[in-house]
């Protein structure tokens, strides 16, 4: 039964992958359709994180009402009805206002099954859990792909990605009685605090800002690089927009194969090694970003940079039991989704008004600036923290 629900948890995050990179797939026949500038499609980008945000911050209340398993199958519903109604649109507002459930339902899954596999499973787990988030998020552009390819509108391609949604659905609601009962676990102290945590009482915890400040400055890293690596390959390295469409996903390849590969390698060393090997790998990548001369050279940097990515967001969710205690880690996965998708919303724009006046081939430069924040908040979260 046990590996049974851990089955189930790795395609629930395939599933959580599916759409994630299907709009930007989608959005080049979408715009025209509609009448709308190409920039709008990050209007609704937006409105799917503040969604993100929303839910992730309401996770621990609404884990301890409903339990993990629940929760799980009502959030992947709202996402699955949210990406069918995505296949029955022909309006831009249409859009934008299914982007709201869309982005609540995927904000909550996420976080209440990053605590529940912290909790009750091994780190390689954890890290082989977003390898499969990596599986789905590669998955979906080829699934849009291969519907326009074969001359059906993006609205199919959606109603396809909905269909498998909608599957797993009816899978997770008929599976619940696998999910534990949510079980009281003691704090770090062996008292018992099984009571919902406000917003202030989260941030006065030892260690809370400094973990929400190093999730914010990873997922600014990890999404610039998603964004401006084509854009700094182009500009910058010389390659052909042409060529870009297939090489900027050199930091996605870098990140799913990585993250195969440090579930293994947590079988010998801990959480707080892997993060530091992880930032440090990071680190060496964004430096060869910088060295002049040879494209190719550019292109190992990012997929370095993305091997070093692979075990730190995981290796922290996988921690945040360890760091804070149990009782308190729904609580504290909930910020961290939080700050992760709101890194993820702001940093990017940021870059752009950095790159449009100064240069793109700043990219590593800016990098480098938030993984020394990274480093700063993780040494600090150590000090404070419980070790691991």
């Amino acid at each position: 039964m046990v590996n049974l629900l851990l089955a189930l948890i790795y395609i629930s995050f395939i599933s959580l992958g599916l759409p994630d990179s299907v709009l930007g797939a989608a959005w080049p026949t979408i715009y025209p359709e509609f009448g709308v500038p190409f920039s709008y499609a990050g209007l609704i980008s937006a409105i799917i994180s503040v969604g993100t945000i929303t839910s992730s911050l309401f996770s621990d209340k609404l884990t301890r009402r409903f339990g993990t398993g629940k929760l799980t199958a009502f959030s992947v519903a709202s996402t699955a009805l949210a990406l069918f109604g995505f296949s029955i649109s022909h309006s831009f507002i249409a859009l934008c206002i299914l982007a709201i459930p869309y982005g609540l339902g995927a904000g909550s899954v996420d976080a209440a099954l990053n605590n529940y596999v912290a909790v009750h499973y091994k780190s390689r787990h954890m890290s082989w859990l977003h390898c499969f988030w990596g599986v789905g998020a590669s998955l979906g552009p080829y699934i849009m792909g291969y519907t326009l390819s074969g001359g059906q509108t993006w609205n199919i391609g959606y109603r396809y990605i909905a269909i498998i949604q909608i599957v797993l659905s009816f899978v997770l609601l008929i599976s619940i009685p696998l999910w534990k009962h949510r079980i009281v676990v003691p704090a770090v102290d062996g008292s018992i605090d099984d009571r919902e945590l406000s917003l202030r009482e989260i941030l006065s915890i030892k260690g809370a800002k400094e973990v929400m400040l190093f999730f914010f400055s990873y997922c600014a890293v990890e999404q610039v690089m998603i964004v401006w690596s084509g854009t700094y390959l182009n500009l910058h390295k010389g390659y052909s927009a042409e060529a870009v469409a297939s090489l900027a996903g050199m930091y996605c390849l870098g990140l799913t194969i990585g993250r195969g590969i440090s579930g293994f390698v947590t079988m010998k060393l801990d959480d707080t090694s892997m993060i530091r090997l992880g930032i440090g790998i990071m680190t060496v990548g964004v430096f060869i970003l910088m060295l002049p001369g040879s494209p190719e050279m550019a292109l190992a940097g990012l997929a370095l940079v993305g091997l070093g990515s692979a075990p730190v967001y995981p290796c922290v969710i996988h921690s945040t039991p360890g760091h804070f205690g149990a009782d308190k880690s729904q609580a504290i996965v909930g910020v961290q989704m939080a700050s992760a998708y709101t890194g993820t919303c702001i940093m990017p724009p940021v870059f752009g008004v950095v790159a449009d006046n100064l240069g793109v081939h700043l990219l590593p430069y800016f990098s480098l600036v938030i993984i020394a924040v990274m480093v700063f908040m993780h040494e600090r979260l150590v000090k404070k923290t419980v070790s691991v």
